[in-house]
Formats: structure tokens, sequence, C-alpha cells
């Protein structure tokens, strides 16, 4: 779909998340200035793996979808973006093709600033680059984390912990206020190698705690506090794993 300018009310979602809303105000002007709206529809590509740069992309509405396909056509899902978050700092970093396939995973509208805007900014400020590196090092630490989790924790408490992690928007939403996370049960249960049996069983009972609700196409989150109390905990007994 064409490119369209941004609206006024773009800042105001951007400003929701901690890495927009702590960079300088003249780089909020720069990037929001620059930038053009994307819209998708379910199902479209934003990127594909191997692709080159084109720029940064920020989430306004919807969500993506960020994994690969193996040659024998089995998708990994790593994870899902969703507002207000930012993608496509590691290719502006270093210079290299995309690393993962972007999905539409609901239909999807994204302020998209090209690389030759950013590569201008860069270059008439490059202290802004830090502000990109702390963007990437923001991701760098969650990855750093799921992998921990991965090698350390049993089902229930991994699958908890990323649902808080997906519900803090990965430590970028300045407002932790309960909301909907757009993805299946089934996608949920891949992205952390846990069976979709399991998956079901430990968000039931989650849900029959008050913690969540089970929503079609989504997880609604009722209770954030008592999720993040749960995730710190060193085991969950009540909860059905394998």
């Amino acid at each position: 779909m064409p490119d369209k300018q941004p609206d006024p009310s773009i800042s105001s979602v951007l400003t929701e998340g901690l890495w927009f809303s702590s960079i300088p105000a003249t780089l909020q002007q720069a990037l929001v200035s620059n930038g053009k709206v994307k819209t998708l529809r379910r199902g479209e590509t934003l990127f594909r793996r191997g692709d080159p740069p084109c720029g940064l992309y920020a989430m306004i509405d919807g969500a993506l979808r960020i994994s690969m396909v193996s040659e024998a056509g089995k998708e990994a899902i790593l994870t899902f973006i969703d507002p207000p978050n930012w993608i496509g700092e590691v290719s502006l970093v270093d210079g290299q093709p995309r690393t993962h396939d972007a999905i539409a995973e609901t239909d999807c509208r994204l302020l998209h600033v090209p690389q030759a805007a950013l590569d201008s900014m860069l270059t008439q400020t490059p202290a802004y680059w830090r502000c990109f590196g702390q963007l990437l090092s923001q991701k760098l630490r969650f990855t750093f984390y799921a992998i921990e989790d991965y090698a350390l924790l049993p089902a229930p408490q991994r699958l908890i912990r990323r649902l808080v992690i997906m519900a803090e928007g990965y430590g970028n939403r300045t407002a932790g206020a309960p909301r909907t996370i757009r993805l299946q049960q089934e996608q949920l249960g891949r992205m952390l190698s846990i069976s979709r049996q399991t998956t079901n069983q430990i968000l039931k009972d989650l849900e029959a705690c008050g913690l969540l609700r089970l929503v079609y196409g989504g997880i609604e989150i009722l209770d954030l506090q008592g999720l993040q109390q749960r995730a710190n905990m060193p085991n969950v007994p009540s909860m059905s794993g394998r």
C-alpha cells in the first residue's frame, strides 16, 4: 500500500515508548517529520530475511510477527512487535541485510523513516548514534533474558515470564495497564518450544487464577502485577508443565 504523511496523533503513540520519550526532542521531531505512514493488511510482508536495509519502522497499530522459515518450510517464531516499539535498528547499525521476516499478524499501521533520512540525521548529528545504540542494546538485553529462561526455567514459568515481557512492551512501554497480546496459543508455544497441549493447560490455569483471559485471537492481561509476581518465583508448582 502507498505511504502517507504522518498525522499528529502518531507522536502521542510514540511517546508511550520509553526509548522515544527519552531521546532528544530534536531527534523525535526529525524521525516523525521524515517518516511516512505505511499500512499493511494481515498476512502482508514488511520485509524478508536477506532484504537490504531500508530504514526504521515504528509500530502505530497492529502487530508484526518476526520469524524465519527453514528450507523445509517450517516457521520459527521469535517474537511479536506491537506499538510503540521500533524495528530495523540492527540493519541500521551494521548496514547488513535483514535478519528475519517481518509479517503483519494483523492489519498494521507503521511509521517508516527511510534509510536516506536516517543517514542524513546521523551525518549531521553523530551523537544520535548513541540513541540508536540504546535501542539496539535494549532488544539485545531481552534476547539474553530469553536465552537464559529457555536454558534454566520450566515451561510454566518460562511462559509466564514471556507474557510479562510482552505485556510490558519488552521494557519499552511507559504505561503498564492491562492489555491484549495479539497472538494465538499455538504461536506462543512455538516461540517457547512448549507443546500446544501444555501451553493450553498453563494458560487455562492462569485464567482460572484471574490473571488473564483467553479471547479470540489473543490473550487479555487482567492482572499484570500478579503475573509479575509469579514470574519472579523460583517455581510455579500449581501449574501443569513438562
